[in-house]
C-alpha cells in the first residue's frame, strides 16, 4: 500500500512541479517586462518635465529679478538723475504699465503662436528692454526702457501656464501658476537682493546688465527643454477675445488689483524705510529684501494648493493675514523685530491669493487659458502701479515713510470688500 501510494504520488508531483516552474518562467517573464522598461520612460519623462518647469521658472527668475531689482536700486537711480525717491518710482510705475498693456496686446496679437516659440521671442523683447535700461541717460529713457522691459511679462506668465499645465496634468491649475510663479517669487529672495548689492558696490547700470546676462541663460534653457509639440499651439483671436466680454474675469481682476497692491506699497519702499524709519545699515536692505522674498515664496506654494482644493479660501484668507500683518508693520518698524518678521507676513499673507485669483480666472473663461494667465499678471501690475503711486503720494504729502504701508492697508482692505460683493453675487461662479 505504501509503494501504491508512493508510484501514485510520484507522475503526480512531477507533473505539478513541471507546470509550477513553467508558470514562475512566464510569470519572471512578465514582472521582468513590467518592472524594467516601463519605468524607465516614466522616469525619462518625468527628467523632462522638470526640466521644462526649471526652464520656465528660470525665465520668471529674470522677470522678477528686473521687476523688483529696481525697488532695491530706486534710490541709486535717483540720485544718479537728481531727483527724488517719489519722482523715481516713474520708472516702476511705467515697468508696470509695460506688463499692464503688453498683457492683453502681446498674447492677442501672438495668439496663434506656438507656446514655445512665443516664450523664445518674449524672453528676447526682455532682453532688448534691460539692455536699455542700462544704457538710459535720463529718466524719459529709463521710463521708455522699463515700459519695454514690462511688454513681455503678462504675456510670459500667460504662455508658461499654459506650458506647465500641460506639463503637470489637468486638475492642477493653481499648482501650475504656483510653479511658474515661483521663479518671480525666488527672484525677490536671492535676485533682487543680489541685485541691490551688485548696485550698491558696482552701479545700478551694471544692474541692470546683468539681469540681461541672466536672461540669456533663460533663452537658452527655454529653447532646450520646453517640449517641441503642436499640443502647444497657440488659439484663434476670437476665442481669446471671447473670454473678455465676461464681466466676472473684470470682478476678479478689479479685486486683484486693490488687493495685491498692498505689496508694492510696501516693496517700492523697503530701502528707505530699513534706514531712515528703522534706522539700520544700507548692508541691511537686501536681508530685509530676501524676508519679504522668502514669505512671497512661502505663500505662493500655499496658495497654490489651497487654490486647487477650495474656491475662495486663498483670497478671504490671503487678505485678511495681510491686514493684521499690515497694520503691525505700520504701527512697530521702528523696531527691527517688529520690521523683519511683519515683511515675511506681509509678502506670504498677500501671495497666498494669487494662485486662487488665477484659478477663478480660468474657471470664469476655460477658453482662454493664456489671455487668463496674462490677465491675471496685467492685474498684479496695476496693483504694482496703484501701490507704488499710493505709497509715493503719500510720502511725498508729508504723512512719512510709513504712510505707504497705511496705504497698502486701505488697498487690501478695498480688495477684500470687493471680493466679499463678489461671493454675493448671484451669478457668480464658485
Amino acid at each position: 500500500m505504501s509503494s501504491t501510494a508512493e508510484a501514485t504520488l510520484a507522475p503526480q508531483t512531477a507533473a505539478f512541479d513541471f507546470s509550477s516552474l513553467r508558470q514562475q518562467i512566464g510569470g519572471a517573464k512578465i514582472v521582468t517586462r513590467k518592472r524594467v522598461t516601463p519605468p524607465v520612460a516614466k522616469t525619462s519623462t518625468k527628467q523632462n518635465n522638470r526640466l521644462t518647469l526649471l526652464a520656465l521658472a528660470l525665465g520668471s527668475f529674470a522677470i522678477g529679478t528686473s521687476e523688483f531689482a529696481s525697488m532695491g536700486i530706486i534710490q541709486l537711480f535717483s540720485q544718479a538723475m537728481n531727483i527724488g525717491v517719489p519722482e523715481a518710482t516713474s520708472a516702476i510705475t511705467a515697468y508696470a504699465f509695460g506688463v499692464v498693456i503688453g498683457a492683453p496686446l502681446v498674447t492677442l496679437a501672438l495668439a496663434r503662436m506656438n507656446r514655445r516659440t512665443l516664450l523664445l521671442a518674449l524672453m528676447a523683447l526682455f532682453i532688448l528692454g534691460n539692455v536699455l535700461s542700462a544704457v538710459a541717460a535720463n529718466m524719459g529713457m529709463l521710463m521708455a526702457a522699463r515700459f519695454i522691459s514690462g511688454l513681455p511679462q503678462g504675456a510670459y506668465f500667460g504662455a508658461g501656464a499654459v506650458v506647465a499645465s500641460y506639463v503637470v496634468g489637468p486638475g492642477q491649475a493653481g499648482k501650475a501658476f504656483a510653479i511658474v510663479m515661483t521663479g518671480l517669487t525666488v527672484a525677490t529672495i536671492v535676485g533682487s537682493p543680489l541685485a541691490t548689492f551688485l548696485g550698491q558696490t558696482l552701479g545700478w547700470r551694471e544692474t541692470y546688465l546683468a539681469i540681461a546676462a541672466f536672461a540669456v541663460l533663460a533663452f537658452l534653457a527655454i529653447w532646450a527643454w520646453v517640449p517641441r509639440t503642436r499640443a502647444l499651439d497657440g488659439v484663434p483671436v476670437v476665442q481669446e477675445l471671447s473670454s473678455l466680454s465676461k464681466p466676472h474675469v473684470w470682478g476678479v481682476m478689479l479685486v486683484a488689483a486693490t488687493g495685491i497692491a498692498s505689496i508694492f506699497a510696501v516693496y517700492t519702499f523697503i530701502a528707505p524705510v530699513v534706514t531712515d524709519v528703522t534706522a539700520l545699515s544700507p548692508a541691511m536692505i537686501p536681508v530685509a529684501l530676501a524676508l519679504f522674498g522668502m514669505g512671497m515664496t512661502a505663500g505662493n506654494l500655499l496658495g497654490g494648493k489651497l487654490a486647487d482644493l477650495y474656491p475662495a479660501r486663498g483670497i478671504a484668507l490671503g487678505f485678511a493675514a495681510a491686514l493684521v500683518t499690515l497694520a503691525v508693520l505700520a504701527l512697530g518698524a521702528a523696531n527691527p523685530w517688529v520690521l523683519f518678521p511683519t515683511l515675511f507676513g506681509v509678502g506670504a499673507a498677500t501671495m497666498a491669493a494669487i494662485p486662487t485669483i488665477q484659478v477663478r480666472l480660468t474657471r470664469f473663461a476655460p477658453e482662454a487659458p493664456s489671455l487668463m494667465g496674462a490677465m491675471n499678471l496685467a492685474a498684479l501690475n496695476v496693483a504694482n502701479a496703484v501701490g507704488a503711486e499710493a505709497g509715493g503720494a503719500t510720502i511725498a504729502a508729508g504723512f512719512g515713510l510709513l504712510s505707504a504701508v497705511w496705504a497698502g492697508f486701505a488697498l487690501t482692505l478695498l480688495g477684500l470688500i470687493l471680493f466679499g460683493l463678489t461671493l454675493l453675487s448671484k451669478k457668480a461662479r464658485q
